[in-house]
């Protein structure tokens, strides 16, 4: 029985079918595709690594905004690591083998839905610290070991919705029909790739609705109402308290949100319409018209795991302050190797003021900690 094969995207062919039509990209969107993602890899990796110092090894009073964030930036890593290995083996014809065609095509998978799942967490949290801050006041529901709990249930759920991804995704030998006359002897000229490959049209029809349908609803819409539902109560509590600092946190809400649907809704609305019309017949430039705008928006929607440190991290009055304090730890650090071991005292002594100074600022908070 012939493999019935789709991609990322949800496609589908019977390498026997009447009409062959390739969907590969231009010269100029491979290149335009690769800048974007250098980009991305560069930013996010410089971000998320200073989150993950900072909540790591710097920050002593942890809370469970702390652990979500921590999490949020290890999984962003994880995704932006492994994106140039992704784009370089599909440049290549998957030079790296099987095991890393299933491993890096799952990395995306994992980051939507432990980055959006955790995201989800941080306001359902931030809703309970503002919003009901007199019943939370004192709990023990909002501890460290708490988050750590709820964190680890996240990765599972994360890696149990990417099952799909990792099991049937496999290298795939496709042949190029253009390069293949009737009664030609030669072989036709084939190049590898990584897709989900399935034996059966009835595996394929099943898989190409539910991995598409998980994605949009667990990696999009159900983070999307709990943040609206928590963040417009939060606007609603601050709206009514008078603090001086309440304009800013209503800011960083906007942000936090618009930012959110800005990167995700077109890629999910674009994701929503074409597995739609996978059940209608389609002409091939119509397809590769819809595969162009799926891939523009993808890359959108990788954007966030170079938003994600700002927004919720450097944002935050503690932990720049947090921050400032890794930067003047390096700069006496520094200091001590570059002069004599006289001066590299006083500069201790100046170092070890400046963290005091810092743990003294501390107590000054604001709405993304």
């Amino acid at each position: 029985m012939d493999n019935v094969t789709f991609d990322d995207y949800a496609t589908w062919t019977v390498n026997d079918s009447d009409e062959l039509c390739s969907f590969s990209p231009s010269p100029e969107e491979v290149l335009s595709h690769t800048y974007i993602h250098s980009i991305i890899c560069a930013f996010g990796l410089i971000g998320n690594v200073l989150v993950m110092i900072t909540y790591g090894f710097y920050k002593r009073t942890k809370t469970m905004t702390d652990v979500y964030l921590f999490n949020v930036a290890v999984a962003d890593l994880l995704f932006v690591v492994a994106l140039p290995l992704i784009a370089h083996n599909e440049q290549n014809g998957w030079p790296m083998g099987s095991a890393a065609c299933k491993m890096l095509r799952s990395a995306y998978s994992i980051n939507l839905y432990s980055g959006m799942l955790l995201l989800a967490c941080i306001s359902g949290d931030r809703y309970v610290a503002i919003v009901q801050a007199r019943r939370s006041f004192g709990s023990r529901s909002r501890t460290v070991l708490y988050g750590r709990l709820i964190c680890a249930a996240v990765w599972v759920s994360a890696l149990f919705l990417t099952l799909p991804t990792l099991i049937y995704t496999e290298l795939f030998e496709e042949h190029d029909p253009m390069l293949f006359e009737e009664h030609d002897l030669m072989e036709p000229n084939s190049t590898l790739t990584c897709e989900l490959t399935f034996k059966s049209r009835k595996t394929a029809k099943l898989m190409k609705v539910m991995v598409p349908s998980l994605q949009m609803a667990v990696g999009f819409f159900l983070p999307l109402v709990v943040m609206v539902f928590c963040y417009s109560s939060i606007m609603c509590t601050l709206l009514k308290a008078h603090n001086s600092q309440r304009h800013k946190a209503i800011r960083v809400v906007w942000a936090v949100v618009v930012v959110f649907i800005i990167c995700h809704f077109p890629y999910n609305v674009t994701l929503l319409i074409h597995t739609v019309s996978l059940f209608t017949e389609r002409s091939c430039e119509e397809e590769k018209t819809k595969l162009k705008v799926l891939a523009t928006s993808r890359s959108i929607a990788y954007l966030h795991c170079c938003l994600n440190p700002i927004l919720y991290a450097f944002i935050g009055v503690k932990f720049r302050s947090r921050f400032r304090k890794i930067l003047s730890d390096l700069w006496c650090f520094g200091k001590r190797y570059l002069y004599s071991a006289r001066l590299s005292r006083g500069t201790s002594e100046v170092c070890i003021s400046g963290l005091r100074t810092s743990e003294a600022s501390n107590n000054a908070s604001s709405f993304s900690a």
